[in-house]
């Protein structure tokens, strides 16, 4: 079969179309013929290393020293199953399916097996292959940090640094659904397509410094580390949350702040490798509810390009893969 094969960390050119051996599925896994992935921020940091310096031994222990030690990417797919083992229950061949593969890799392949009690589902009828395939990661994690970890309620205010991106998106439509008055930030050329995702305010952070509005906030969701820590704790109620998922760690001013006040610092949280938030999330979908903006739409043999254009840093919301 065709497939994405990283061939060493570096420049989205280390991406090389070649080809490999089919999987076949186990008792308990499903065989999904993949229609469509997408390049994720955990695809950008695997094939550029992109680490700070002080994880640079660990992450190449647990990615590989030299390479990969799981040359294809790609953390979420949707697609069709076209074959199931003899023990599998809950899914049959034929039936549309939309998955996360953060674990395992492998969505850059016309094929991929998947465990039946993985982080799999069917796929929402209201969505295309292409818009299912970017659910997966952004919006499993927007749903995590929010509901899970910061456990948002009605009526609270929460700011989203970084509104226009793949979990920023989905992180702006969730709190909104979950009865939130939510505040974007973002860039001037992304503020409609922000105020169209239900945000009540929106803030261009080339004009204007969310910490000089007079407001107050319950939570701060920042998706994009890119602002002073220091800033958001200036304008978090004295019991907020602050949620980071762009650092692996926090610093030592975040440690300080949640030891010494009663600020709740959360940073670099996978969600749980299961399928429980997709069955929600699918239900939020089909209530039309939530959905995926997507940016750009490539082919698998444009993976190079796709990456490129990912690596600039602007994309808004998701840029996916179609694999024909």
């Amino acid at each position: 079969m065709k497939a994405v094969v990283c061939t060493k960390y570096g420049s989205p050119e280390v991406l090389q179309i070649t080809e490999i051996e089919k999987p076949v599925p186990k008792d308990n896994e499903v065989l999904v013929k993949i229609h469509a992935t997408t390049v994720t921020a955990a695809d950008y940091r695997v094939r550029s290393f992109d680490v700070p310096a002080s994880f640079w031994l660990p992450a190449r222990m647990a990615l590989g020293l030299k390479k990969p030690r799981k040359p294809v990417l790609g953390m979420e797919i949707s697609g069709k199953i076209e074959a199931v083992g003899q023990d599998v229950k809950t899914f049959k061949k034929g039936e549309e399916v939309f998955a996360a593969t953060l674990s395992s890799f492998g969505g850059y392949a016309e094929y991929i097996c998947i465990a039946e009690d993985g982080p799999i589902v069917i796929k929402p009828t209201v969505l295309t292959y292409e818009e299912a395939a970017a659910v997966p990661i952004g919006a499993r994690t927007a749903f995590h940090y929010l509901k899970n970890i910061a456990e948002i309620k009605p009526g609270q205010k929460v700011l989203i640094y970084g509104a226009s991106g793949s979990v920023g998106t989905y992180a702006v439509q969730l709190a909104k659904y979950f009865g939130a008055e939510v505040t974007g930030v973002c860039s001037n050329a992304n503020l409609e397509m922000v105020k169209s995702l239900g945000a009540d305010k929106v803030i261009d952070y080339t004009k204007s410094n969310f910490t000089e509005a007079f407001e107050t906030y319950d939570i701060i969701f920042v998706t994009v580390d890119k602002c002073p820590f220091t800033a958001c704790k200036n304008v978090l109620h004295q019991n907020g949350v602050y949620l980071n998922i762009g650092r692996p760690v926090p610093s030592l001013q975040m440690l300080w702040a949640a030891m010494t006040s009663g600020i709740k610092v959360v940073v670099g949280k996978n969600a749980p490798e299961t399928a429980d938030a997709l069955f929600i999330l699918k239900c939020i979908i089909e209530q039309g509810r939530l959905k995926p903006i997507i940016d750009r739409n490539y082919s698998l043999d444009q993976i190079v390009e796709a990456h490129r254009y990912v690596d600039k840093g602007h994309k808004k919301g998701n840029v996916v893969i179609s694999i024909k």
